[in-house]
């Protein structure tokens, strides 16, 4: 198995300083952890929530891509109803080139009301304006001569995008999908498919069949190494079982932060019984999903995932202790990779 971070920094205090800090802090990690043998990491791309999520995913990957040499540099996810797709192609090449290849382009529609909100698009056109994102961003990757676009949202004009990328035809692209229908358009597309951090084992099986039959019906070969499954990492040592409790709560009370903040300003709508039961069933799915525990839990949960038909699992751990990570190369990983 193949293990990867998933994720990003948040602000350590207050200012300027708090988000030199924990920037700092997580390139730090990502720096460690390629010399522990972890061989990914995935960043998110999140705006106006005011919690310090990262909202500027491939800057961060430039300095990432500087600071490491094997790592394969992702996002999770690009949301291309937010971008221009020329300057999106221009500088997703820029990070492919500057890292040898390594960039891994996640890409999505959205779903946050206050990142619609705030930059004042309709959510009923994340669909129309992903796709023409999409044309254009692929279009500017593999043309070398000049092109023109006139679409619904963009429109070009003799451009040439440069630098071309490194990886041919372009950037390896992933979504993130959990319907059958989702997963099997994203195999059609020929895109490398992001599993969500809830699925049971079983569900995972499950959607890595759907993925893999679309992909064989497609006249192409299946290859495990195109799907990965984010999980939340949650060891401890033995000693310190009984805390597990408290970070399966803390872990639902960050769910809950940022679920209320992506919400509309001004926004004061009660909870409904509907958003409790939300929060019920993530407590019940991360302790159903995190790879959680001792060392010899994590080893038999993460079999089970191997089972399963999975190689590869990304880990989010808010936490963001580089403690955790040593630990687990040291007393999982080597059972496992």
């Amino acid at each position: 198995m193949r293990f990867g971070l998933f994720g990003g920094p948040y602000r350590a205090g207050s200012g300027p300083s708090g988000y030199r800090k924990g920037y700092s802090q997580f390139i730090d990690m990502v720096t460690e952890a390629e010399s522990l043998g972890f061989s990914s990491v995935f960043v998110v791309e999140h705006h106006f929530t005011g919690l310090g999520q990262v909202s500027a995913s491939l800057n961060l990957l430039t300095s990432l891509a500087a600071r490491t040499s094997t790592m394969r540099l992702g996002t999770a996810v690009a949301v291309l109803p937010w971008h221009n797709p020329v300057l999106l192609a221009e500088q997703t090449a820029t990070v492919d080139v500057l890292s040898g290849g390594r960039l891994d382009l996640g890409i999505g529609r959205g779903y946050r009301p206050v990142e619609f909100h705030g930059f004042g698009i309709d959510p009923a056109e994340a669909q129309e304006r992903y796709e023409e994102c999409l044309e254009v961003l692929i279009k500017s990757w593999t043309s070398s001569e000049r092109f023109s676009h006139q679409g619904t949202y963009w429109n070009f004009r003799d451009v040439v995008v440069e630098p071309q990328p490194i990886q041919e035809p372009h950037p390896c692209i992933w979504t993130g999908a959990g319907s059958e229908r989702s997963i099997r358009g994203a195999a059609r597309s020929g895109f490398r498919l992001l599993l969500d951090q809830y699925g049971s084992a079983e569900q995972v099986r499950q959607r890595i069949e759907w993925y893999r039959s679309e992909v064989t019906t497609m006249g192409r070969t299946f290859d495990a190494a195109d799907v990965a499954l984010a999980r939340p990492l949650l060891l401890v040592e033995p000693k310190d079982l009984d805390t597990l409790d408290a970070e399966y709560d803390r872990r639902v009370a960050a769910i809950r932060r940022l679920r209320e903040a992506s919400r509309i300003p001004g926004d004061d709508t009660p909870l409904t019984a509907e958003d409790h039961d939300f929060f019920n069933d993530a407590r019940v799915a991360t302790v159903d999903a995190a790879i959680a525990g001792t060392p010899d839990d994590c080893i038999q949960r993460l079999l089970e995932l191997k089972n399963a038909g999975v190689e590869t699992v990304l880990f989010n751990d808010p936490s963001g202790s580089i403690e955790r990570l040593r630990y687990f190369s040291k007393e999982v990983m080597p059972a496992l990779a």
